[in-house]
Order: structure tokens, then sequence, then C-alpha cells
């Protein structure tokens, strides 16, 4: 462990730029800009490339791009890695740094950040199809995770409602089940071919059950029909399981962490009396981004508390005029 205070500055001032969200200067976000827009690049060269028309005409600089995107998203890797022992070094300084690493590394981020890198490193050891290291390649795009707060909120929120999808995923298998069962006796002999065992009939239950229906393979039976129909209404609800729990789970925590604003900006207020939507602007944003939350809703919050001690000031004005001012007996 290096104690020189000049190597100690150094990584200190690389963890605020690459991961210190707190941290915020012109060259700071000029470096997240610059990773967004390589990210974006690179999406798109990989789309490019399955269009032959594109890709071989272009093959060298295509190949180029490719290079040198590795070695900035493996640069930032090794840099996040090196860095992160800065993260509460004040608040638990006990963590050794090899168990801070070890931590991030096992962090949802960094996991994508591996997989961002780990398809070109792994064509050296093993020849992989082409199309395969393309599709691998696409999990760069899950790197801008990192960079907007809906898409951190919406990874929060798939993680504190896992019971719910797990519960949802339980029951749409067992729906799936029953009715590749069910259409499979009630088919089997009008349609051998089609419904010729129950794995087979599964695909016909997932896109009944789903309301998809492509229509390649149909009930043609008049208990067929009526189990088909039966299953589609009961698709309808379970297809909208999915889509309440997110919208409910993403309302509850863009609710708690507009009150976990509310209380933050209360206790500024506390702290000094005189707080100014413009003078303190760097305070304020500094918590909305740690929320995630926008300028409007970071000011609505404000205006509140704003309007809420005005009012109590008034009160308390109030209260002095009943009160004789010599003797302190109420009037």
């Amino acid at each position: 462990m290096f104690k020189n205070p000049l190597y100690q500055q150094i990584r200190s001032r690389v963890y605020d730029i690459i991961e210190n969200e707190a941290y915020q200067t012109t060259f700071s976000r000029s470096f997240d800009k610059f990773l967004i827009l390589l990210i974006l690049l690179n999406v798109s060269a990989v789309i490019a490339e399955s269009v032959d028309a594109w890709y071989f005409p272009n093959k060298a600089l295509f190949h180029a791009f490719e290079q040198f995107s590795i070695v900035i998203f493996s640069g930032e890797y090794l840099l996040r890695l090196w860095a992160i022992v800065e993260k509460d070094k004040d608040t638990h300084p006990e963590i050794p740094h090899w168990k801070r690493r070890l931590n991030w590394v096992k962090s949802p981020g960094a996991i994508i950040d591996f997989v961002s890198i780990a398809p070109a490193f792994l064509n050296f050891f093993v020849t992989v199809d082409l199309r395969f290291l393309r599709v691998l390649r696409l999990f760069r795009l899950l790197k801008l995770t990192r960079y907007f707060a809906a898409m951190r909120i919406l990874l929060i929120v798939l993680h504190k409602e896992k019971e719910s999808f797990k519960a949802v995923i339980f029951i749409l298998l067992i729906m799936i089940v029953t009715a590749s069962s069910g259409i499979y006796v009630v088919e089997n002999q009008a349609q051998p071919e089609v419904f010729e065992s129950i794995p087979k009939s599964m695909w016909w239950a997932v896109v009944t059950l789903t309301t998809v229906g492509y229509g390649d393979v149909i009930p043609v039976t008049t208990f067929g029909k009526f189990l088909g129909a039966v299953i589609t209404i009961l698709g309808v609800g379970l297809a909208a399981l999915p889509a309440g729990i997110l919208a409910s789970g993403l309302a509850s925590e863009l609710e708690q962490r507009r009150e976990i604003l509310e209380q933050r900006f209360r206790e500024l207020l506390l702290e000094d009396d005189d707080m100014n939507l413009v003078r303190d602007r760097y305070k304020i944003d500094k918590i909305r981004r740690e929320l995630g939350l926008s300028k409007d809703q970071a000011d609505e919050v404000i205006m509140q508390l704003l309007r809420e001690k005005e009012y109590q000031q008034k009160l308390a004005e109030l209260d002095k005029k009943n009160f004789c001012p010599h003797c302190g007996e109420h009037l």
C-alpha cells in the first residue's frame, strides 16, 4: 500500500472524476460526455457491422475503432478498480483496499463494464462466431446506466420488486404448463402434427398467454377454441401484472426519494435561515443528483418548505402581538 501523498492525491482526483457523482467540474462532465458518446458510437458500429455492404468496404475502419474503444474501456475499468479505494475512506477507514476493490468488482456496474470488454479479449483465446461477439458487444449499451439517473432508478425498482416478479414468473410457468396440457388433450386427435406433444403445445400456450397470437398454431375443435378464449382472457390480466408491479414500484421509489429530498432540504433550512434558491443552487443540485430527481421537483419541494416557513413566521409574529410587551401576560 502506497503512502506517498502525491500518489494518494492523484488517486483521489481520479476517483472524483470518474466515480464520484457529487464531484462536478467541467473536466468530469466532459469525461462523462465522452464516454456516453463512445458507448453510443460503439452500439451504432455494432449495428452497422451487421450490414455487409457497410462492413466489408470499411472493415479496417471498424476494426481500428473497436481497438480504440477496447483501449479506452479497459483503461476506464482499471482506473475505476484502482481508485475505488477512495470511496467512503473517511467514514469506513477500517475496510482494507483489497476488500473495497473486491466489493466493487462484484457490483452490477463493474460486471457490466467487464462484460462490455470481455468479448474482445475472448477472441484472442478461442475462436468465436463474429455474430455472437457483436451481440455481446451490445452490452456496452448497459454502461449508460451509470450516467442516467432514470435508468439507475429502474434497476433499483427491479431489484426491490424482484420477489413480486418471481411470483409472476412462477404463475406464468404454471399457466403455460396447464394451458399446453389442456390444449394437447383437446386438440391432439384433431391436429396430431401441430399438437403432437405437451412440449410442442407450449409454443401455442406462450403466444396465447402473452396475447401475441402469431396465428401459426390455432385450435380447430369447439373445446379447443373455448379453451383458447379462456386462456387469452387470463393472459390479458397476467400480462398486465408486470406492468402494474413496475409502475407501482416506480411511483413508490420516486415518492420515497421526494420525501428524502424534503427531509434533506429541511435540514438545510434549519442550518441556514436565509436559504436562497439561487445562492444555494450548488447544495440543492448536489442533493438532487444524488437522489436522481429533476430540477423542477427540487424547486417544488424548496418552494413548499419556504412557504411553510413563511407561514410559521407569520403565526409567531401574531402570537407575539397577543402578549403584553411589558408583563408578558396574554391580552
